[in-house]
């Protein structure tokens, strides 16, 4: 019974790829993931700097090249950010990373699991930033804390139109 499964499965594929409708489905994959990865990037565009007036889009911390998504399974995505401070010993960038984290957790309207790293190169301590932004204790416990609490607060909030 289970040669012939295999038998089925394989003939199938092969009737697929023969008739162009497995590059279609990978088509059509690639333009989904690419939805979501702009619907992202729309979330996090307009998180304000905590230093500056300015959006993380506007100093290009966030670009919409920095955002991945891969599909992890039925409506389950896999969400990875990549952001490049504006300097390389850049105070902030760990805060910035909370910011991200609870925005998006916040606003994400599909079930996901996030990653989130300093693009390399861009920090000169971006392996231990990495590790606080992606440890799910530290965030929590971080966002305990009133006066780090306020600031992601600000930063995260959309201004009034």
């Amino acid at each position: 019974m289970e040669v012939v499964s295999n038998l089925v499965s394989f003939t199938l594929s092969k009737v697929f790829q023969l008739s162009g409708l497995d590059q279609n489905c990978n088509v059509l994959k690639t333009k989904r993931m690419e939805e979501k990865a702009l619907e992202v990037y729309d979330v996090i565009r307009s998180i304000r700097d905590p230093e500056k007036p300015n959006t993380l889009e506007e100093l290009e911390v966030v670009t919409e090249k920095c955002v991945e998504v891969q599909e992890l399974g039925d409506e389950e995505y896999l969400i990875i950010i990549r952001f490049s401070p504006t300097v390389p010993h850049c105070s902030l960038a760990t805060l910035i990373g909370l910011c991200l984290q609870v925005k998006l957790q916040r606003c994400l309207p599909f079930k996901h699991k996030l990653e989130i790293y300093i693009s390399e190169g861009t920090h000169s301590t971006e392996e231990d930033i990495n590790k606080q932004i992606n440890d799910k204790e530290r965030v929590a416990a971080a966002m305990e804390n009133p006066n780090l609490r306020e600031i992601v607060e600000q930063c995260v909030t959309e201004p009034d139109d």
